[in-house]
């Protein structure tokens, strides 16, 4: 347990260049808080210990502003930046590496029981205001940019935005080999220059032909 609380430290000074030292990370980030008391409720859900698993999560949600159900399954050196706004869904799998921003939501839809919540691979990174609802699978290494909506399995190595959700860009993945969470493609400003190149070309052909019918 000591080791996994000293790795999941150094993730956060990995990703958080505002990280100054670890007494700093463990009373002020209300992520890394949350994440650790959610494993506590997390374990004692697994022991099957009635409402209070439950509790720690509801106080959990009211100091730092992070909501994770205890039955949800994390994997490692997962980092919760910010936090606040966050929520996790009772049947939400999350993987190892994965860089989750503020606002984001890991949601059902319906009413219906089982797994209705999104599992998330592994170095996955979630933007502010990300919203990623049903029982749907985020492949390896997709970065979802901030306040998208997705509702639809993604493979991995993309990049998503937009409402709802789409696929704008594949292989994500950097020369060194990470995600850039700051380059995202503007799709309707690609789509924009795209018609109005179309367009400059058109305008061409027809003046050509007004000019070869003279």
């Amino acid at each position: 347990m000591f080791n996994r609380f000293k790795e999941e430290l150094q993730a956060v000074y990995q990703k958080d260049p505002s990280a100054k030292n670890a007494w700093e990370i463990i009373f002020c980030y209300g992520g890394f808080q949350a994440l650790w008391l959610y494993r506590l409720a997390h374990l004692l859900h697994g022991w099957k210990i009635p409402f209070l698993p439950r509790l720690i999560s509801h106080l959990t949600r009211v100091f730092s502003g992070v909501e994770i159900h205890p039955a949800a399954q994390i994997g490692r050196r997962v980092f919760i930046d910010h936090g606040q706004g966050v929520v996790i869904g009772e049947t939400s799998v999350i993987g190892d590496d994965v860089v989750i921003y503020q606002q984001v939501t890991l949601g059902g839809t319906g009413k219906t029981h089982g797994k209705r919540h999104p599992t998330i691979g592994n170095h996955v990174i979630l933007g502010a205001g990300a919203k990623i609802l049903g029982n749907i699978t985020i492949g390896e290494e997709v970065r979802i940019g901030a306040g998208s909506v997705v509702v639809t399995d993604v493979p991995p190595r993309c990049t998503v935005v937009g409402v709802p959700g789409r696929v704008v860009r594949q292989q994500t993945v950097t020369p060194e080999g990470e995600l850039q969470h700051n380059i995202i493609p503007d799709p309707v400003k690609a789509e924009l220059e795209r018609l109005s190149k179309e367009t400059a070309r058109l305008a061409k052909e027809v003046e050509h032909l007004k000019n070869s019918s003279r």
